[in-house]
């Protein structure tokens, strides 16, 4: 214990010296420095920021083997670092990943072991490389293939380190593909691991004009499903959105076939429109959360009335009023009202834990999505989370007690030494993070509601707690009895999962 306590107190008087040193640094005045004098003292300043991170990476190292993302109060390392210290969840990966090849590497007994990248380690500890050449280096590694021995890793790695010396970052990366591509001309032999391996389909970033890009690996099974399908929905008169009563179901005539100057692309398009709405349609889907798989969408009365602006799903994608209009000719209609009105009894205190249809409903069109503060879970991955006590301690299954939370969030509230949650005045969920994790940040999440951020505090129009009502058609306010528990774990996938802007501002979803 005496040298541990020792170690800490040497690694803070290390600390503030450097603190110290820098605050001397910062206090000079450079105004009167000529140009070579500026140069020296700003290829310094570039060698210790290079440097810096190795002692970085060894402290997280450490902190992973000394803790667990429990103790501190997070779901995951990544969380640790991303609240506490206000950044990204994409540059925490990157600073955990960097860590994990770069630190030495903690043994069960006896000394530490070597980083698995030690010559890349080597070098940025001596500032010879920077943090693009690093990430060039470790993703130019992970890329070898996997018949590739110990010993010509190895030889790699020094081999890019060497080059990163004296290039920068997109030279070092031209190598290493050149360098890869000689390893390995033919490619991987293809066999059902690495197919399986490489399966995907990812949706990109929606852009500025609604459209949403996809890209897909598609496995031979996968496409030989879609194959067939697009056969069927994506010939010639089929699924037509331009035709007045479309073909989704026999022959198309020859009139449709005959006016159909849809590109390949587009009927294919057409096709997956088509074939989702009719698995939509056969209630096979299930439920999720206690509702019917179902397209869930939130917009403002005004903007229904206006035939302007744009609706959000319960994904976070954003729909233009037209389509939203258009997708709800043929849908069941909900009602979320914001301005205190009360159409069904969710008003009334409940008897029993599970949220009911309607209720979820309405804390879609509320809060979006994930409630807690940097998470991007949208609506349809979360649960209806018990905001001030839980049901086993006497809450009750109100709505303006409830709010959204996906399941690794929902799980993460402890009032003994985890994450707690409350409802302010504006019936908004505030999450109190745990003492190793509170610096005070934010406790709302706004990801989901960015306009609030353009709300005066004070608007009188900021719906309180206990103005909240909700209705839905006679019918839809039965009990999801059966269903998923608002408390149960779930398994959500990436926390990163889109969310999404919300509306109502004062009026309907």
């Amino acid at each position: 214990m005496y040298v541990r306590s020792m170690s800490g107190e040497a690694l803070r008087d290390a600390v503030s010296a450097l603190r110290a040193a820098f605050d001397e640094v910062a206090s000079c005045d450079v105004t009167l420095l000529d140009r070579p004098e500026l140069v020296a003292a700003l290829d310094e300043l570039e060698t210790l920021w290079c440097q810096l991170p190795t002692m970085s990476h060894r402290m997280l190292a450490r902190l992973q083997a000394e803790a667990t993302p429990k103790d501190m109060g997070a779901k995951s390392w990544r969380e640790v670092l991303s609240v506490r210290w206000r950044i990204s969840t994409s540059e925490a990966n990157r600073r955990l990943t960097e860590a994990a090849v770069l630190a030495p590497r903690q043994a069960l007994t006896g000394p530490a072991l070597p980083p698995e990248l030690p010559a890349t380690a080597a070098a940025q500890a001596l500032g010879l490389i920077n943090g693009e050449h690093v990430e060039v280096i470790r993703k130019a590694v992970d890329k070898l293939p996997g018949f590739v021995d110990a010993v010509t890793r190895e030889q790699f790695e020094v081999t890019l380190v060497r080059t990163a010396v004296g290039v920068g970052p997109k030279e070092l990366k031209d190598s290493a593909d050149r360098t890869l591509f000689l390893l390995d001309q033919d490619g991987p032999e293809p066999d059902d691991t690495e197919r399986a391996r490489r399966r995907g389909v990812t949706k990109h970033k929606q852009r500025d004009d609604a459209m949403v890009g996809v890209s897909a690996t598609l496995t031979p099974e996968a496409w030989a499903v879609w194959e067939v399908i697009f056969a069927k929905y994506a010939a010639p008169g089929m699924c037509n959105p331009d035709d007045p009563q479309p073909c989704t179901s026999g022959t198309p005539s020859q009139a449709q076939i005959d006016n159909d100057h849809r590109s390949v692309a587009q009927r294919q398009h057409d096709a997956m429109v088509a074939v989702g709405r009719i698995a939509l349609m056969s209630g096979e889907l299930g439920k999720l959360n206690g509702l019917p798989v179902s397209v869930i969408i939130r917009t403002t009365l005004q903007d229904l009335e206006s035939r302007a602006g744009v609706g959000v799903t319960g994904g976070g994608t954003v729909v233009p009023i037209a389509d939203v209009i258009r997708m709800a000719a043929h849908a069941n209609h909900y009602l979320a009202v914001f301005d205190g009105a009360s159409g069904s009894a969710l008003d009334l205190f409940r008897s029993k834990r599970i949220a009911s249809p309607a209720q979820r409903i309405m804390l879609i069109a509320r809060d979006g999505g994930c409630t807690k503060p940097g998470c991007t879970v949208g609506a349809y991955g979360c649960q209806a989370h018990h905001v001030d006590s839980d049901w086993v301690e006497g809450g009750n299954t109100n709505v303006d007690e409830l709010g959204l939370a996906c399941g690794p969030d929902n799980r993460s509230v402890d009032q003994d030494n985890g994450w707690t949650t409350q409802m302010d005045d504006h019936c908004q969920v505030e999450w109190i993070p745990p003492s190793g994790l509170d610096t005070g940040q934010a406790r709302l999440n706004q990801y989901h509601r960015p306009e609030r951020l353009l709300r005066p505090p004070d608007d009188p129009e900021c719906p309180r707690r206990n103005d909240i009502a909700a209705s839905a058609e006679p019918g839809d306010a039965r009990e999801a009895d059966g269903d998923a528990e608002p408390d149960a774990p779930m398994t959500v996938d990436d926390a990163g999962a889109p969310g999404g802007p919300a509306p109502p501002d004062d009026k309907a979803a």
